[in-house]
């Protein structure tokens, strides 16, 4: 196994290490957080929402590292192709779920984003059958990482809330928070629905 389908199973063990620690630790709700105010330098509010907080963004990072390095040296694999997107859907679907049961993203966006990569999944599949290939397009790029953006501000929000060092405070809590969260909300649904309208679109031969 190469060193990027490495990086990518490593993804898939930050998936193991972010749901275990909202399913086993105490995370307070956001309005606990809000409520609680300011308090030491940094400290987080909930160490089960820390840990999930940081197994998300490592596997937020290590998106970018497997790709590139696979396309950089050549190491482009049939098993890399399969592992990647799969890890990026578990990540981003995971969180999505979580967010959804603790109230901060509306049920029917996680929805329509599970659609969304149960739909381009499926199509690509149909694809590879018929020896075609449905490659990722630039908006599909910016949807993910409108909606990484999106759960890794709800997470920090839940992990440290006021705590936050400045100007990281005024993203977390407050007017400034709830801004910041709903635009990576509210752009990540956008591009979900105009890249799976795309994808759709791209292969509805294939439905034929």
């Amino acid at each position: 196994m190469n060193l990027p389908n490495r990086i990518t199973v490593t993804r898939l063990a930050t998936v193991f290490v972010f749901t275990v620690a909202l399913a086993v630790g105490s995370v307070p709700t956001s309005a606990a957080v809000e409520a609680a105010g300011p308090g030491d330098w940094f400290s987080p509010h909930s160490v089960a929402a820390c840990i999930a907080l940081w197994a998300f963004v490592a596997g937020a990072i290590s998106d970018f590292f497997d790709g590139h390095l696979a396309r950089k040296y050549g190491l482009v694999t049939s098993l890399g192709k399969l592992l990647d997107p799969l890890a990026d859907k578990i990540l981003v679907c995971a969180a999505f779920v979580y967010l959804s049961a603790v109230g901060m993203c509306p049920f029917w966006v996680t929805v329509l984003i599970l659609f969304r990569e149960f739909l381009v999944t499926g199509l690509r599949q149909l694809a590879a059958l018929r020896g075609e290939a449905l490659a990722a397009d630039r908006v599909g790029k910016w949807k993910t990482g409108l909606q990484l953006g999106f759960c890794i501000a709800c997470l920090f929000h839940l992990a440290y809330g006021g705590n936050a060092p400045q100007p990281l405070r005024y993203l977390s809590i407050g007017v400034g928070g709830e801004w910041c969260r709903n635009f990576f909300l509210w752009g990540s649904v956008l591009l979900t629905v105009s890249s799976g309208v795309h994808y759709a679109l791209r292969g509805r031969h294939l439905l034929k």
